[in-house]
């Protein structure tokens, strides 16, 4: 059984949404409880994949546990195409000012929803990892992340044309907490990037504001079920019941 696998899915109502952000038109999935009522908003921040099977399952999952989740394509703009041979290439093309815009874009999509209560979190796989650190460190407009293996934070990895500032450097803006998870045999981010974003934290004074978690025998992905050689069911079902629990707390 795959962590928060959903035993009705006619509980749940999904449908295909778009939004105007920086000019440009953002796709996304959006999923819910069926049952009339109000529920925190999420942001699913997909990985290098894209809105993607998986990406789908997995808001549906949360939606299951009483969120209004919406997945936005943060490949929108991009006209490179799903070959998995240019996936990468994709993944370089994105503008990290860009970015932020269209999370915040998201954001305000998700407050306008009737099922929605204004109180907004966001969680990331992967490359989406990357995007929950950057935005929590660059917006005011979320309410609490988590950062599941982002990686290319640090200047070591995380610095190229388009993404000119590492992550790690934003920190000192932080002001809403972050969970960040780890897998203890990743390479990138490496449990050596995990200490160093401690550090700068702690350097910024905003230790307080993360809760930071490696998880034993687990790589990069640990999470992804549909992905049999990176998958690890014992860490990715201890994982689950973290990520509600925390967004619960933070967005109640």
């Amino acid at each position: 059984m795959a962590a928060g696998q959903v035993e009705h899915p006619e509980s749940i109502a999904t449908q295909e949404v778009s939004y105007t952000s920086g000019g440009s038109r953002i796709g996304g999935y959006l999923a819910r409880p069926r049952e009339n009522g109000r529920y925190p908003g999420l942001i699913l921040l997909h990985d290098i994949f894209g809105v993607s099977d998986h990406a789908r399952d997995v808001a549906r999952r949360f939606a299951n546990a009483g969120f209004a989740v919406l997945v936005p394509d943060c490949f929108s703009r991009i006209e490179i195409g799903t070959d998995e041979s240019r996936l990468r290439e994709r993944a370089e093309a994105l503008d990290d000012r860009l970015t932020v815009g269209d999370i915040e874009n998201a954001a305000a999509l998700l407050r306008g929803l009737p099922a929605c209560t204004g109180r907004i979190g966001t969680v990331g796989f992967c490359m989406g990892g990357r995007t929950a650190l950057l935005v929590a460190c660059s917006s005011g407009k979320i309410d609490a992340s988590i950062d599941c293996w982002g990686g290319s934070i640090t200047p070591d990895t995380g610095v190229t044309k388009l993404h000119p500032t590492p992550v790690v450097d934003l920190v000192k803006n932080l002001s809403s907490p972050v969970y960040a998870v780890f897998g203890a045999e990743d390479e990138n981010p490496s449990p050596a990037h995990a200490i160093e974003l401690k550090s700068r934290l702690e350097w910024a004074g905003k230790l307080d504001l993360v809760t930071m978690e490696t998880f034993a025998n687990a790589g990069h992905a640990f999470f992804a079920d549909h992905r049999p050689e990176r998958y690890r069911e014992k860490a990715a079902l201890e994982l689950w019941p973290k990520m509600v629990a925390f967004l619960k707390q933070h967005l109640s």
